[in-house]
């Protein structure tokens, strides 16, 4: 090697440590950034052209990512904010304009781990760096989430409308040794269609035949109004097979059955009534329990009508309240009237290399060839993270390993620029044999 190439080679060597030391001063820059991913340098031999008698070498640099390496997560006082805790990443949408009718996004897939999500004046989800989170929509009728797609999830802040009652759900025993004629009562509270409460009586009478009752459905009287009869019911009790002291038939007030104990075909003793309660007529399911079964109304002994529960659905119109995101990566949305419902869920995102990802501005990654195809799973699935709400993943730069890198590079490229020196001072002896 001549003495110029010394002089080159030494200069590769201050070109590959000054590459080192802006990696380091780019992760201490970032230190405190959320979900960032620090850089590391690693260091190549390059051989330019060797031979038995002649050997031209030098070093280049290359940067090395660390995606894959997980960051400390502290816990924040932001409901919205996520941290994954080991492999994936959040799919996010990256705004290009907006509109008071929503958002435009960039078309590109775009993945990050910066979990800081809140919401924005549009009801996005966007995370400190401008990104929105993606998620799977879901079905909010039964709840199962659409998992054949990605889309930007967007809260609705409009009021909750209110849900009429559709079924009330009894759970009672009647004394087995009561006399005919004696009673019990249970009351209650249905709403309408406009979100108002109503009263129900559920009221029992003993009937003269043995193990029978009678049911009838009514709506107390308003003010100096009479009372409303919405139905009347005969319900047995250990008939058709069905085990002492269980449902075995319901019959209406013509004597038509409306259910029976079938052990081959299950089925709850569901009552039908109908009756206006403020507005258009309103059927609701009086729930009795399952046929043949210890849940629900039974007839077991005892001196006196025993109420256990008594439930029914529906519920008031509602105001948005919060959003909460849960471990299981469900985004639900609350009301003031204590209802709440699931919106979304959120996935994981994983690659075969994620070190090969790209890396764009705002902590967040681009799809590469390199990377692998995308495979998008549920939170704990396929090997996938898990999932910490109200808390985000910090940067994965530990200040005194940089530091420590620092001091390494520093002296390397002060040594390699003795090296030039050195070089040219043998090279100007070497100008010097002529004189």
């Amino acid at each position: 090697m001549s003495l110029f190439n010394s002089l080159a080679t030494a200069v590769s060597g201050m070109t590959a440590q000054g590459r080192a030391i802006a990696n380091i001063s780019d992760n201490v820059a970032n230190s405190q950034t959320t979900g960032y991913k620090r850089l590391d340098t690693s260091f190549e031999d390059m051989v330019i052209n060797a031979g038995t008698s002649r050997y031209t070498g030098g070093v280049v640099a290359n940067t090395v990512a660390t995606n894959d390496v997980q960051g400390t997560i502290s816990q924040v006082d932001n409901p919205l904010a996520l941290a994954l805790s080991g492999r994936g990443f959040f799919s996010v949408a990256r705004p290009i304009a907006g509109g008071t009718e929503g958002m435009a996004f960039d078309s590109r897939a775009m993945f990050t781990r910066a979990g800081d999500f809140s919401l924005n004046s549009q009801g996005y989800m966007q995370n400190g760096s401008g990104d929105v989170l993606q998620g799977w929509r879901v079905d909010p009728a039964t709840g199962t989430p659409d998992m054949t797609s990605l889309s930007p999830i967007r809260i609705d802040r409009a009021s909750l409308p209110p849900e009429p009652t559709e079924a009330v759900t009894l759970s009672a025993n009647l004394p087995a040794s009561a006399e005919a004629g004696a009673t019990g009562s249970t009351r209650a509270q249905v709403y309408d269609q406009l979100g108002n409460l109503h009263p129900v009586d559920l009221g029992w009478t003993r009937g003269e035949a043995e193990n029978s009752w009678t049911l009838a459905v009514t709506r107390p009287a308003a003010g100096s109004g009479a009372a409303t009869e919405l139905g009347t019911f005969t319900v047995t009790f250990g008939t058709n097979g069905a085990p002492a002291g269980t449902i075995g038939a319901v019959l209406d007030a013509d004597g038509n059955t409306v259910g029976r104990y079938d052990p081959a075909n299950p089925a709850n003793a569901l009552l039908n009534v109908t009756g206006s309660f403020g507005g258009a007529d309103q059927t609701i399911g009086i729930d009795l329990g399952r046929f043949g079964s210890t849940a629900g109304v039974t007839q077991y002994g005892g001196s006196a009508y025993e109420l256990r529960s008594v439930q029914r659905d529906g519920g008031p119109a509602g105001a948005f309240a919060s959003v909460t995101t849960q471990a299981d990566g469900k985004v639900v949305v609350n009301y003031d009237n204590g209802e709440s419902r699931t919106v979304a869920q959120v996935p994981v995102v994983t690659f075969a290399d994620p070190d090969a990802l790209e890396r764009l501005d705002g902590q967040a990654f681009a799809l590469t060839q390199e990377a692998g195809r995308q495979q998008v799973s549920a939170i704990g699935a396929n090997g996938t993270g898990t999932l910490q709400a109200g808390a985000i993943e910090g940067s994965n730069v530990d200040i005194a390993a940089e530091f420590s890198k620092l001091i390494v590079a520093q002296r390397s490229y002060s040594a390699n620029a003795k090296l030039v020196t050195t070089a040219d001072e043998l090279l100007q002896e070497t100008v010097n044999l002529k004189r």
